[in-house]
Parts: structure tokens; sequence; C-alpha cells
């Protein structure tokens, strides 16, 4: 299943990172497009024969441009996506993906230090455990969105190393596919990311992150190491938190340690909070009445995956209940704005002198961060979750 996420996984990440290159050749005549990759192809050293092979069968596809400019706007909220994707069958076939490859996850956590609920929930919202990996050409995927010239900075380096790939035996520029933005396998990963961090879990002498769970279960947690995952560290937890609490330090960007947050009230709805010592934040995906969250250090992490923070968190809350968490209680929050209301409320704050990014209707990380400011500023609990209140307001 592919999620309505703008960008699929380290795709959206590396687009938010990568800036388009102005010297980058792009557009114009397709065939003379792919001529001048098959110069650079050679002149980076790579052999004129392969490099021939490798395009032979190189095609525009227009069905990647319409899935690039169809994508869809991400406007739920935290409790509409995250019961929508984490179902009973899913929890169901993730513990049996546990027990079934234990022994790689044993691994993984001995070599990584990440947890095995991390990679299932991944391994579930990317391709519902490989049952779904996108069926665009692969290397077409990425020609036709270098050639494009919205994101060619992203794509075309892709290309080359999807060349390295098939010369490593890795890749089939005929039958490789995935997702149309070029991502593979069963994590749905670039081929640059399989390159840099590719794993050959099972000791095949390939890496094949579309047949081989552990190989991408691997793969997939070296690169979260990379991206800077804390070693056996916890990354999410839910808690109950005090009627009186000083909504205005909790979000992402305040931090303290969980035993000042202990001394505050906050605790854990089950099981323990991590040692005292460790930074925090209170998450409120949807308000103060609402489900509430411990944000531990490595839940940023899960932004380098993936942007939104409706699909951070309940793939992040999705790995916990994995590990055997209770569902969350999703307590009588405020009704969500409607997207016109949104659209209102960012353009208001904008006047004020936010940045709230793009007018858009999804609630940030900006968004949320003026809204907080806003309810402040207004003496309302500042548990920065906007409302109808604070809109009339405003």
């Amino acid at each position: 299943m592919r999620l309505p996420k703008i960008l699929p996984g380290f795709v959206l990440a590396l687009s938010l990172a990568v800036p388009a290159q102005a010297k980058t050749p792009c557009g114009g005549n397709f065939s003379a497009f792919v001529k001048g990759l098959k110069k650079e192809a050679v002149a980076k050293g790579h052999d004129p024969a392969i490099v021939a092979r490798f395009f032979r069968a190189a095609s525009l596809d227009p069905k990647v441009i319409r899935a690039d400019r169809a994508q869809g706007v991400f406007k739920k909220n935290f409790i509409q996506f995250s019961r929508a994707v984490i179902s009973q069958n899913r929890l169901n076939n993730g513990r049996a993906n546990a027990r079934k490859y234990a022994s790689v996850f044993n691994r993984i956590q001995k070599q990584y230090g990440v947890s095995r609920g991390v990679l299932l929930a991944f391994w579930a919202l990317e391709t519902d455990y490989g049952k779904v990996q996108g069926n665009f050409n692969t290397l077409n995927s990425l020609l036709t969105l270098a050639h494009d010239c919205r994101r060619p900075g992203l794509f075309r380096p892709q290309i080359f190393a999807a060349l390295t790939l098939y010369e490593k035996g890795d890749f089939d520029p005929v039958k490789t596919k995935g997702a149309w933005a070029g991502e593979i396998g069963m994590v749905q990963m670039l081929p640059g990311d399989i390159l840099e961090n590719g794993v050959d879990g099972d000791g095949d002498g390939h890496v094949r992150l579309k047949t081989s769970p552990a190989d991408a279960l691997m793969t997939g947690a070296r690169m979260l190491r990379g991206l800077g995952w804390r070693p056996n560290e916890p990354w999410l937890q839910e808690i109950v938190v005090p009627r009186n609490l000083d909504w205005s330090k909790t979000g992402l960007s305040h931090t303290m340690t969980v035993g000042q947050w202990a001394k505050l009230g906050v605790k854990a709805r089950s099981g323990k909070l991590a040692p005292s010592g460790m930074k925090a934040s209170v998450l409120l995906p949807m308000g103060r009445k609402g489900p509430a969250f411990l944000a531990y250090p490595n839940f940023n992490v899960y932004f380098e995956w993936n942007k939104s923070f409706v699909y951070v968190t309940s793939a992040a809350y999705f790995a916990t209940r994995l590990e055997g968490a209770p569902p969350y209680n999703p307590g009588k929050p405020d009704p969500s704005l409607s997207d016109k209301e949104m659209k209102l409320l960012q353009k208001k704050l904008k006047a004020r002198g936010y940045d709230v990014g793009k007018i858009d209707g999804i609630i940030g990380a900006k968004t949320r961060a003026a809204v907080q400011k806003e309810q402040i500023r207004l003496g309302l609990p500042a548990d920065a979750w906007p409302t109808r209140d604070l809109l009339s307001r405003l």
C-alpha cells in the first residue's frame, strides 16, 4: 500500500535535503537526454558495453509524471489516520513476522540497536509486509523524474546509483519495479540509499530488498542507525498528564528530562518511564484533551524517513503496539478544523507575522508552533491544537 504522504518514504526526506541544481540537464528531447547520461556514465568510469545494456530499454513513462502531479494532500488527523492504517490484521501479521524472522531481528538488535517493532511498522506501512511494492519500472521512473525539470537534482544521481547496483547484480533495468518515485523493495528505498546502506542479510552475496526480508530489514536498520538512531533506546511512550500541566512546555520544540516531567505529574500509562536523565518532549498530537505521548530522542529520527507529523506519530505508535503496548486512550479532543477553517487560520497567523509555510490546511510543525504562541498571547491553554475558539479570537 502506498500512503498519501506527499512523497513516499525516504524520497520525501531527500527531496527536502537535496536542492535542485540549476546546471543539471533536464527537459528537451528524451533520446538526447539519455544519450547524455550514457556519456556521463562512461566518463565516470563505467564500461561502455555495460552502460549500453543498462539503458537499452530506457523509455519515458507518462504515468510517473501523472502520479507525481496527482499527489494527495495529507490532511487526516492522528486519530483518523492511525485507526485507518493500524488494523488488527496488520498487528497480527506483524507479530507473526516478528516470530518468523526472530533470528534476523535479534541480529539487528545486537548490531544496530533498532527495535523490531520500529522496522515491522515501516514494513507494514510502506508495503504491507512486502505484498504491495509498486509496479513501475524503476529505471524508467528515475529517468522520467530526472528528465522532468521539477526535481532533477534529486533523481539524476539515483540513475547512476542504479547503474552501480546493476553492475553488482542487484538491479535489473528491465525487471526491477517499485514505487513511481523510484523506491525499491519491502521498505521502499532509493538506489542511492541501497548502495550506501545495503546489507546482505541472508548471505547470498547480493542485496535484494524486493525478495529478501533479511536484506530489507537489515538495510533499513543500518540506514536508521546512520540517520542518528540511538541504540536500544525508546522512541515513543503513551503517558497520562495532569490537568494542570503547563501546556506551553509541550511540543517537540520543548524538552526536559524524564525526571523533570515526572515531578510535574507525568506518568506512564503502562510500564515505566525511561531513565530519569533522558531527554523527552510531551507530544499532544490532538491537544491536551486527546492522546498524550512522551517522545524520546529517537522519535526525531522518524522525520528523516518522512516529514509528515501524522505519519511519523502513527508509525512510531504502531511500533509500540507491535511490541505489546495497549491501544492509546483517544480522550475527547476538540474537533479538528475543516480544511477551509485551517487555511483561514493559517492566513490569519501569517498576517500576524508567523511563518506557517504554505497555506495548505495541514497542521504541520510551523503551524503548530504559531498556534501555541498565539494561545500563550491570548491566555488560552497552549497545547498547539487549533480550535474554533482560537480561530474566532484571531
